[in-house]
């Protein structure tokens, strides 16, 4: 299996639009032996994440949800904080989304890394 390694940049791109890009270059569906039950996708690196956009008013209505596992455990986080607590969660859980719901996904989601830009020292 040839796998190749795609570097994309993810400044000034919007958040869905490049979560789709890439949940297809995991999966490999570019590929002339592309299948829906082998995983023949390739490695892809994206940089610049935390210069990712969002459209409309995401930054402060969209609310991701998770549960403890305990009565009464729903937990709630907007983008915005979600987005400082941990760069790249954001779009991490877009292309998980993306991805078919069985076995292969947590193998497909390995091949995805995220780099974020260096901070100068008058940003920081």
């Amino acid at each position: 299996m040839d796998r190749k390694t795609h570097k994309i940049d993810a400044e000034g791109m919007v958040l869905g639009r490049l979560a789709t890009k890439v949940a297809d270059l995991l999966r490999g569906k570019g590929k002339p032996d592309y299948s829906p039950h082998k995983d023949t996708g390739d490695f892809v690196i994206i940089d610049n994440l935390d210069k990712i956009k969002t459209t409309g008013k995401k930054e402060e209505q969209k609310i991701y949800y998770r549960h403890t596992g305990y009565m009464g455990g729903l937990k709630k986080e907007v983008y915005s904080k979600l987005k400082n607590r941990r760069p790249g969660e954001n779009f991490k859980r877009a292309v998980w989304g993306m991805l078919p719901k069985n076995k292969l996904r947590p193998e497909i989601i390995k091949r995805l890394k995220m780099n974020f830009s260096k901070k100068s020292d008058s940003e920081k």
